[in-house]
């Protein structure tokens, strides 16, 4: 006799519960991740892990927070390797309004690509950490808001400082930050996470100038294989009689950048027994009036660097005044030659499209005093407009109050006032702009130095190298990373605050319309700019007030 088959029942001794994190602690299989020490799911199981961007005007890092690294790196212009923006707009009004087109769809593009390709998150429920450059534009951080909001219907976003964050990533909440980017380097003193933004100082000596240099100096000094005719000719023409001079053409901004990425280094001054190997030679062209004052200035082994400064900036002088300077040039490239350890590098490239005969690839030959000394323009000081990296350190000392300030004040004063001795004037020493700092170099430290000096200050010697080791070029993400998930951050602006303040939104109240001028688009007033100071109370301000036709009669 057939029995119908009952549902399966539980056990009435099984209870089914919850694991517990004591139970898992032992097992290492369990874990969400090693960075972690509970079992709590992230990223992409839950929500509460904010979005992370670093959006440079060259490269972007994205990822979430509680992260120790970026979960995708990728160059903005993916195609060319190319910035986004510049510090310069267009005048034109037409051409200005073309050029902001172009960089909100650019910008589009990279956002979306943020959260559709990199991170795979839905972005209407993921808040946003936005890391922001001090000198970004306002202009450009009110399209990327308008994107957010408007577009990817984020919540809030959260604007933070990116030299602050590279602070906090190394376990600091005062100090000096430095920030080496594409477009210009920037020093900003923070004291108890408070960053002193007058006190910040720039120059323009960074990616971009580094790389038109090794460019620049790829083409006087580097050499050049082409391809092969023939495949027979590979081996019975030797290489010597094949090397030619650089073409501009195999000199892209993605060989450039993989040359800085994998074949430079950087090595100290050259040293030498006798002083007369490190002095340029003499030079009677105009365009190195500008080196000699530095040579009168620096010294003599400062100006032999700085001589470089003339291939970033070239001139057209007549033919005479070429030669001599290609000769001066060969002279220093001996120079350096002479005190370089570093060996030649022979790099595959693309061959220009007149050579690309089907053989293979070009070869370029990269010196080594190159490779060693392409940094030099970097550190390269006595311009007045364009400042070294160094010099922005120590510029920003100065402005920041530093120990014994009043102190100092009060003997300046006293000096200041005092009568003038003829006699103590001609032997008066020549003037030193650092001289207030000199006392400090002993306590000088670079916190994430992966080779620190030994100094003669315990403080010093303690701070040294002592960062944890994260990459340069991912702090300022590092940093947001570690306030995402300890919910901080910088002004946080919710989609509903951005909405109320749209500008070309218009209040009618009865008979009184108000109309706002819509000739030339306006960042909204809830974006933080720390150049905009609070207004004091006072009136509000005027506004044009329309009043609306009066009706007409009927049967008029």
């Amino acid at each position: 006799m057939s029995t119908v088959p009952g549902t399966p029942r539980t056990r009435a001794s099984l209870t089914p519960a919850t694991p517990t994190t004591a139970r898992l602690a032992g097992s290492h299989v369990l874990q969400a991740s090693p960075h972690y020490t509970t079992t709590r799911r992230h990223s992409l199981y839950g929500t509460e892990d904010r979005v992370v961007i670093d959006p440079g005007s060259r490269i972007w890092k994205v990822g979430f927070s509680g992260e120790g690294k970026p979960r995708d790196v990728f160059y903005a212009d993916a195609k060319n390797h190319g910035s986004l923006w510049s510090w310069s707009r267009a005048t034109d009004p037409v051409e200005k309004a073309e050029q902001d087109n172009m960089l909100a769809i650019n910008l589009e593009r990279c956002m979306r690509s943020v959260f559709h390709e990199s991170l795979l998150a839905e972005p209407k429920a993921r808040k946003v950490i936005l890391v922001e450059h001090p000198l970004m534009p306002l202009y450009i951080k009110d399209m990327l808001a308008h994107i957010l909001f408007s577009n990817l219907q984020v919540p809030s976003i959260s604007f933070a400082s990116s030299h602050l964050l590279c602070l906090l990533s190394v376990g600091r909440i005062t100090g000096l930050v430095l920030d080496c980017g594409h477009l210009e380097s920037t020093a900003l003193p923070i004291f108890a996470a408070r960053p002193l933004f007058p006190q910040l100082r720039t120059t323009p000596l960074a990616g971009s100038r580094f790389s038109s240099h090794i460019r620049a100096l790829l083409l006087l000094f580097g050499s050049y294989l082409p391809p092969p005719a023939t495949l027979s000719a590979a081996v019975n023409v030797p290489a010597a009689n094949r090397t030619t001079r650089v073409p501009q053409e195999i000199l892209t901004d993605v060989v450039i950048e993989d040359i800085k990425t994998r074949f430079d280094i950087r090595a100290s001054s050259p040293t030498g027994d006798d002083p007369s190997d490190h002095e340029p030679p003499p030079s009677s062209d105009p365009a190195m009036s500008e080196s000699e004052f530095s040579r009168g200035s620096l010294g003599q082994e400062s100006a032999a660097e700085s001589e470089f400064s003339i291939i970033s900036h070239p001139t057209h002088p007549t033919s005479g005044g070429e030669a001599r300077n290609e000769n001066h040039l060969q002279v220093l490239a001996n120079m350096y030659m002479r005190h370089s350890t570093a060996t030649d590098l022979h790099m595959r490239v693309v061959p220009p499209v007149s050579q690309q005969t089907g053989t293979g690839r070009g070869t370029l030959i990269i010196p080594g005093w190159v490779r060693e000394r392409a940094a030099e323009v970097l550190f390269e000081g006595g311009d007045v407009d364009e400042s070294s990296v160094a010099e922005v350190i120590l510029d920003a000392l100065l402005k920041a109050m530093l120990p014994g300030f009043i102190p100092r004040l009060h003997t300046e004063l006293l000096r200041a006032t005092a009568p003038l001795n003829i006699s103590s004037s001609r032997s008066r020493p020549t003037y030193d702009r650092y001289a207030s700092l000199r006392p400090l170099v002993p306590h000088f430290a670079i916190l994430n130095n992966p080779a620190p000096i030994p100094s003669s200050s315990a403080r010093a010697n303690v701070n040294a190298g002592k960062a944890p080791a994260f990459t340069p070029a991912t702090m300022a993400w590092v940093g947001g990373s570690l306030a995402g998930a300890l919910k901080t951050g910088g002004v946080e602006v919710a989609r509903e605050k951005w909405d109320e303040s749209d500008p070309s939104q218009t209040d009618q109240d009865d008979d009184v319309v108000m109309v706002l001028p819509t000739s030339e688009h306006v960042p909204r007033n809830v974006i933080p700019d720390w150049t905009r100071g609070p207004l004091p109370a006072g009136a509000p301000p005027a506004v044009a007030l329309q009043l609306p036709p009066s009706p007409q009669p009927v049967g008029a």
